[in-house]
């Protein structure tokens, strides 16, 4: 079931959040006068659930694959799914296509951090590791 709009753009800010705090990003604030855009010190923080130039950089340096598929119950397609790495997600609890691959790549991104003890960098990675 799809969260309301408020609900999922919270959900979105509360993934990057975690994400940069895993990429060792401490001082993370996020101003009133500009909802949604998080801030280490006066630097933004990549909208990774919501850009694909800053999301983009995470599915190659993780070597995130995609694939997609169709849900099944009891012989019947009940939804479309899509895989990045071990994280799936249902395409229709997300506003378009987009939206659902950028968030299952930073969810995945996370678990890869949180349980596969992917080396966490001794300082804050940088914002856009492509030139």
């Amino acid at each position: 079931m799809r969260m309301n709009d408020q609900e999922y753009f919270r959900s979105c800010i509360a993934k990057e959040r975690h994400l940069a705090q895993l990429l060792g990003h401490q001082h993370i604030e996020e101003c009133y006068e500009s909802a949604g855009t998080l801030w280490d010190n006066a630097q933004a923080l990549p909208q990774w659930t919501r850009d694909w130039g800053a999301c983009g950089p995470l599915m190659t340096e993780y070597r995130i694959a995609l694939a997609y598929a169709e849900e099944t119950e009891g012989g019947s397609v009940s939804d479309s799914v899509v895989s990045a790495g071990a994280t799936t997600v249902t395409l229709s609890d997300h506003p378009n296509r987009d939206r659902a691959v950028m968030y299952a790549i930073v969810k995945e991104v996370i678990r890869l951090l949180e349980h596969h003890h992917v080396a966490k960098p001794e300082q804050a990675a940088p914002l856009h590791p492509h030139p």
